[in-house]
């Protein structure tokens, strides 16, 4: 289903976080597009280079130098691109901190920090669309979300738990939507491991370099699945097979995850060089560079990516279950068979 726009003016979209990494790519796809784009961000060099982009590519931009943790803040962004653009059809949430360390040796405030601006900043940007999407009744809200929504990880706590609780509030807004007979769309996306510059600007506490679970993928393989995302928005999309296993496999056999990852979990989040003491991080303030989309893992990433509604996949686990169970029943009815034949025979 597409956004309803009208047919006089270009459709808008409002991407969060989208100075760098994911949010840098989905800018560039939508422009690419011919559509507005209107994005937030903290740092004020990514944010020129973004709107740098997105002219080039054919679209028009619009920048907001905005932390999505000041809800009034992101209010004020909605209204000044609704105002200049003429509405907004779709938003998207994509701004994230996080910190890698162990929870004993992450502070209340760092977790306080982490949930302003990876949970509540999702929030605050829905909240923002929706003024503007319900008197229309139309539009659509994307929420980025992880793997690591459903399957949590060691080291990354906070960031995991934020996006645990992305999933809770867009579960319990979509059904209040479904209530009222409302138009606008939510979508989530689940993420796998993408090659973006977060790796070196997260806060961490780890004896060496960041590095993403491979396998990682490019962020304009991501960019591409999301716009489509917008348009018809799934319940849930699950971009890569690594977000499928790791979801699936968590439903299966959690303690067995648990264990795996209490073994090698902390080893497949660092590479073997020492950190760099005393580099600057991003929780607090931006770390106000021009980095692009890309981080340090060109080398290692996949451009092509595929996707899949979970429906799909339920409805092949559950034809597969039926294969299994048919046949089942079919070997106990040739058992039956077969019993009933030696019974005949002995009389």
């Amino acid at each position: 289903m597409r956004p309803e726009v009208n047919s006089d003016r270009r459709r808008t979209v409002v991407v969060t976080g989208a100075s760098a990494g994911v949010g840098r790519a989905i800018a560039h796809e939508f422009a690419r597009h011919r559509w507005n784009v209107a994005v937030l961000a903290r740092g004020e060099a990514g944010l020129k280079g973004t709107v740098r982009d997105i002219e080039r590519a054919g679209g028009r931009a619009l920048a907001h130098q905005v932390d999505v943790a000041d809800a009034d803040a992101v209010m004020r962004a909605a209204d000044e691109t609704a105002k200049e653009f003429g509405g907004i059809d779709v938003w998207i949430n994509v701004a994230m901190v996080t910190i890698y360390a162990p929870v004993q040796q992450t502070s209340p405030e760092e977790y306080r920090r982490a949930t302003e601006v990876t949970y509540l900043g999702q929030v605050y940007g829905t909240l923002a669309a929706l003024k503007h999407m319900q008197p229309r009744n139309a539009g659509a809200i994307v929420c980025i979300g992880s793997a690591l929504a459903y399957r949590s990880i060691p080291l990354q706590s906070s960031y995991c738990a934020a996006k645990a609780a992305v999933r809770g509030f867009i579960d319990s807004l979509r059904s209040e939507l479904l209530h009222d007979g409302s138009q606008v769309r939510l979508t989530m996306v689940q993420l796998p491991a993408v090659n973006t510059p977060q790796f070196d600007w997260a806060r961490t506490r780890m004896p060496r370099r960041l590095e993403p679970v491979p396998p990682i993928y490019q962020p304009e393989a991501i960019a591409r699945h999301v716009y489509q995302a917008a348009h018809t928005a799934p319940r849930e999309l699950w971009i890569g097979f690594p977000t499928w296993k790791a979801i699936i496999g968590n439903m299966l056999v959690p303690g067995w995850i648990d264990g795996y990852l209490a073994r090698h979990g902390y080893r497949g989040e660092m590479t073997n060089q020492a950190a760099i003491e005393g580099r600057p991080d991003n929780l607090y303030d931006p770390v106000d560079t021009d980095p692009g989309a890309h981080g340090r893992f060109d080398d290692r990433s996949v451009d092509t990516v595929s996707a899949a509604d979970p429906k799909w996949l339920k409805f092949g686990l559950a034809g597969a279950l039926g294969v299994v169970a048919a046949t089942a029943l079919l070997a106990v009815e040739a058992q039956g068979r077969a019993h009933g034949r030696r019974r005949v025979a002995k009389r």
